[in-house]
Order: structure tokens, then C-alpha cells, then sequence
């Protein structure tokens, strides 16, 4: 019989939250979704897209990562170790370019005020080749956890999702953000 992994316990529990805020509360609109086994390096992940129902930016994206040393240490019940997985939370939108370095400040400064993580958010602008520079830049803001997550911060993931809404909704109201989609 299959055992599921603490990847999959936690893939299962954030599909759950997730659903729950766009089926039942429609708080939020689910726009993709992805499940991931790496067959060149055997790793997983997991990763769903959403926004605030009400706007179509910006948008979120968990991230949810099992390398297979991770995997194979708990399938092989490998005394001594602790199964766990790698956790990110993306914000995605578009800046104006004319605007990037006071914008990515304002980003820095609402995501640091409602996540207030250990390492400082990772932000990155790229543009197309050929594109009206002077309109838009698409814009990713990460936070990523230091620490390793498993089956104990299960309890969490109400409150991580309820941050990452938090978050959309901080990013939707700030002034500095050109917050429409690339044509």
C-alpha cells in the first residue's frame, strides 16, 4: 500500500486551504497549478498560482520543494533524519519602469512589514526583448524560508495563507505599482 510522504501530507493540506478560499469563501481565484516529479533529478514540486478574485494583479504562487535526498531518507526510514520540504512564496506583477527603484522599495517595505523574514526578499525585473521598455517591467518578489517545514506546521498553513492574501491585498493598494497585465 502507498505511504504518502510528508511532501505529499503537505501538497494535500495547502490544495485544501487553497480550494476552501476560492470554492467556498471566494476570496480568491485559483490560475494554475503544477505537480512536478523531476525524472532527471527525481526531486518534486508542487506550485499553485492565484490572485484576489477581484483583480488579476498581482498575483501569488507557492512553492512547495522535496529533493530526493529528502524523499529517499524517509521512504528508506533512514534513522536519524527529519523528512521536510523547501517552501516559497512568489508575488508577481508590473512595474512601471520609470518608477522600478521607488516601487521596488515600496515592495520591499510591505512585504518586510507583513512577513518580516529572516532573509531579505529576493525582487526581480525582466522585460522583453523588443518591448516598449518605458511601459512595463514584469516584476517577482520571493520570500523564502529558512527553515524547512514537515507534518508539525501543518497547523500553519491557515494562517501562511491568510499572509500571502494579506500580502495581495497590500500589494493591490500600493500607489507606486502599474499593476496591469502585459499586453
Amino acid at each position: 500500500m502507498f505511504h504518502p510522504t510528508v511532501f505529499d501530507n503537505l501538497k494535500v493540506a495547502f490544495e485544501n486551504e487553497l480550494y476552501d478560499q476560492d470554492n467556498l469563501d471566494g476570496r480568491i481565484l485559483i490560475t494554475g497549478r503544477k505537480d512536478i516529479w523531476d525524472m532527471a533529478v527525481m526531486d518534486r514540486e508542487f506550485s499553485v498560482s492565484f490572485r484576489l478574485t477581484e483583480t488579476e494583479w498581482p498575483t501569488a504562487e507557492l512553492k512547495l520543494a522535496a529533493p530526493l535526498k529528502e524523499l529517499a531518507a524517509e521512504i528508506l526510514e533512514q534513522e536519524g533524519t527529519v523528512p521536510a520540504c523547501g517552501l516559497r512564496v512568489l508575488f508577481h506583477m508590473n512595474i512601471a519602469e520609470a518608477e522600478a527603484e521607488r516601487s521596488c522599495a515600496a515592495i520591499e517595505a510591505c512585504l518586510c512589514h507583513i512577513w518580516q523574514p529572516e532573509n531579505k526578499p529576493i525582487q526581480t525585473l525582466s522585460s522583453v526583448y523588443g518591448d516598449d521598455p518605458a511601459v512595463l517591467l514584469r516584476h517577482t518578489a520571493e520570500i523564502s524560508f529558512s527553515r524547512r517545514i514537515n507534518e508539525e506546521q501543518m497547523e500553519d498553513i491557515p494562517e501562511l495563507v491568510a499572509h500571502i492574501v494579506a500580502t495581495l491585498v497590500a500589494l493591490r493598494e500600493e500607489p507606486l505599482l502599474q499593476l496591469e497585465p502585459l499586453l
